[in-house]
């Protein structure tokens, strides 16, 4: 097993992930963020997804080592099942649980100090692509105007390296500053245009209410509280590989994709929200690329049998591998992030994770 696990505070609080993911958490995010945070009133949306999970586990944690005297207001439209999900987040005194959905913020009023809008509609992107759309972009406009009554004074939104397009053959790493974008004729291009529209909005209010946004384009990304049964190639692998199946890849297994651990993560997005230069966007995700094959002959061998992987389809000759892999400099040199944990050691952590929870291999996020 990698890492300690569910060790308690001096309160008797039990977190839900290792502790030297938090104690990662804690080492690796600036002292003077932790500061800025202080005593804030954070309202999150997302806050019952995977990375809405991480940024409370942090936060709560942060608070206990720290005595930060954090109030914490999280969006659910589920509070019954997240409490039943992760009850040590749900129901810990500085958390407070509201019902409600993203698109109709109208009955929260704050005040708030900061809100952090996580919540992202990405599940039924190709069954209904206009939902989609309108989903996040009404979402976006809903955190902003809560933004602008409850008295906030930073949004991070998180967005996502879709706002790119597709990227070219020959470009390894997609730079912050590149200019292409999805494409307007492809349906399945929804996700992509919405996020586009809510950076978009994001500035829009910073200018007429003075707010500080920070953006993150989030790529690929592994870690406990990740779903093994939805749209995600590496925890689709990570669960076959636990049950004992041959790990399916669907297409020709050469898109290049790379992964960062969900605990980097979490650095990241912390740090991007105090020290992210306001009306900045910056790429979030791992650097070190891999093949969609690669990948799953990688999580087969750290699960016990390296053998057992089937491609579905072969190459084509001639034909481009896609990628989908960010180039980091901006927040390396802006902000002195950095990769923390392999991809090696985030696969057997996510395993070890998934296979604690009870309702594995069913496991579903909220």
């Amino acid at each position: 097993m990698v890492g300690a696990q569910c060790a308690s505070t001096a309160e008797g609080y039990q977190p839900g992930i290792a502790v030297d993911d938090l104690q990662l958490i804690m080492e690796k995010t600036p002292a003077e963020v932790w500061q800025a945070l202080r005593g804030q009133r954070i309202f999150v949306t997302g806050g019952t997804g995977f990375v809405g999970c991480w940024l409370l586990e942090a936060l709560i944690w942060a608070n206990e080592q720290l005595g930060l005297e954090l109030k914490l207001t999280v969006l659910s439209r589920a509070p019954d099942a997240f409490r039943i999900k992760a009850a040590h987040l749900a129901t810990h005194p500085i958390v407070n649980l509201v019902r409600g959905d993203v698109g109709d913020l109208q009955g929260i009023d704050g005040p708030f100090d900061v809100i952090v809008h996580a919540a992202t509609d990405v599940a039924n992107a190709d069954a209904d692509p206009l939902a989609t759309f309108d989903n996040i972009v009404g979402g976006t406009r809903q955190t902003l105007a809560l933004a602008a009554r409850s008295g906030a004074s930073r949004y991070l939104l998180t967005s996502s390296g879709a706002v790119y397009g597709r990227q070219p053959p020959d470009l390894t790493h997609i730079p912050d500053d590149y200019l292409g974008a999805p494409d307007t004729m492809s349906l399945g291009s929804a996700y992509g245009q919405a996020k586009r529209v809510s950076e978009w909005l994001s500035q829009c209010h910073a200018q007429q209410h003075g707010l500080a946004v920070s953006i993150a384009r989030c790529f690929a990304l592994v870690g406990p509280y990740l779903p093994l049964d939805a749209h995600f190639a590496v925890g689709n692998f990570i669960r076959d590989g636990l049950r004992g199946d041959t790990i399916q890849v669907s297409g020709d297994g050469t898109t290049y994709r790379s992964y960062l651990y969900a605990a980097d993560m979490t650095v990241w997005l912390l740090t991007i929200l105090i020290n992210g230069r306001a009306g900045q966007t910056y790429n979030l995700g791992s650097e070190r690329q891999i093949t969609i094959g690669e990948l799953a002959g990688y999580v087969a061998g750290c699960l016990g049998d390296a053998s057992k992987v089937a491609i579905a389809a072969a190459p084509v000759a001639g034909h481009p591998a896609q990628r989908y892999v960010p180039n980091t400099d901006k927040a390396k040199n802006e902000l002195q992030l950095r990769e923390y944990t392999d991809l090696q050691s985030a696969i057997r952590k996510t395993s070890d994770w998934a296979l604690r929870q009870s309702s594995f291999p069913a496991i579903s996020g909220l």
